[in-house]
């Protein structure tokens, strides 16, 4: 079993910033990528951000240039650097694990809202 626990979510001022951190711990066989997620009230989750085991990277279009996706391998820990922050960046912020075996599992959810 895998159990991801996300911190550092919050209330901020839009142009502020916050960081985001998931860790991962459990049985975690051939981790292949990690990511944030998020979910807006009334709209759909989507991908803010994506990293494989070779550290590259994908970003939304949304958060290019604001937002670094990071991950510590030794900790099964990824971090999302959040600047520059947008009232509409906020949403609940979800971390997911990916395995080469094709397993996913998600965390709970860390709340981020941004003030105009």
């Amino acid at each position: 079993q895998v159990q991801l626990v996300e911190s550092g979510g919050g209330l901020v001022q839009a142009g502020g910033s916050l960081r985001l951190s998931c860790a991962a711990s459990g049985s975690i066989f051939k981790l292949y990528a990690m990511a944030w997620h998020r979910q807006a009230p009334g709209e759909q989750r989507e991908l803010v951000a994506d990293i494989k085991s070779d550290s590259s990277t994908i970003y939304a279009d949304s958060v290019k240039g604001r937002f670094t996706i990071s991950r510590d391998n030794a900790k099964n820990t990824v971090y999302l650097q959040m600047n520059s922050l947008k009232p509409e960046d906020t949403a609940v912020y979800y971390c997911r694990l990916s395995t080469a075996y094709g397993m996913e599992y998600w965390g709970k959810g860390t709340l981020v809202t941004v003030s105009s």
